[in-house]
């Protein structure tokens, strides 16, 4: 009763063999095509010293300050998504959900400059996994809110279904934490060109 029809299969097939394959071939033939970017000033090939960086600064840290604040602006709809997930409630304000996700994208992009900024300004130049760490780890706090959901919220019985729940809820956060750090790294790496490119270097 639980099988998969033959047909749904196909289906399935189907899509990965005449949608996803070519749309990939035809991204790959317009990525090569596409302009190599360029960026503003001539980079050293001797890395340059960097001094001791102050507390807010250092990775751990900077991580636990710049994902509280992604996290924070969307904290409240989680509860309702979540519940809309996992606890069958209808979940029907799609267009505030909309303006809610780009609540989200305005604020990874100015934690994400205002942390590079900071970085920069103590001669710290290894932006580049930091712009996207520091914003990813938003993921962590929606996983811990998941655990949170879970304690409070969820009445579930068994160990299977709690490692469900644990399992979806891993690849949720996964997949924001990944959202929110190539906003991060994306708007970084605009911030960082747009400032360099001003500088006049004789």
């Amino acid at each position: 009763a639980t099988a998969v029809s033959f047909l749904t299969i196909f289906l399935i097939f189907f899509l990965w063999a005449c949608v996803a394959t070519p749309l990939a071939f035809l991204g790959s033939y317009f990525g090569f095509r596409a302009e190599k970017i360029e960026v503003p000033t001539k980079t050293n090939q001797i890395a340059r010293f960097i001094p001791e960086v102050p507390y807010y600064a250092n990775p751990p840290v900077s991580m636990f300050l710049a994902g509280l604040l992604p996290f924070g602006s969307v904290c409240i709809e989680l509860f309702f998504i979540m519940s809309a997930l996992w606890l069958h409630q209808l979940y029907y304000i799609m267009g505030f959900l909309m303006a809610v996700l780009l609540i989200l994208v305005a604020t990874c992009t100015e934690v994400a400059m205002v942390m590079c900024y900071l970085q920069l300004c103590v001669e710290d130049h290894r932006w580049w996994w930091k712009s996207f760490l520091n914003c990813a780890s938003a993921g962590v706090y929606l996983f811990m809110y998941s655990l949170w959901f879970l304690a409070s919220k969820l009445d579930l019985v068994g160990v299977l279904p709690v490692v469900v729940y644990l399992t979806y809820m891993s690849m949720i956060s996964m997949a924001f934490g990944l959202m929110c750090g190539t906003v991060g790294y994306l708007s970084c790496f605009w911030f960082t060109k747009t400032i360099y490119a001003a500088v006049k270097v004789d």
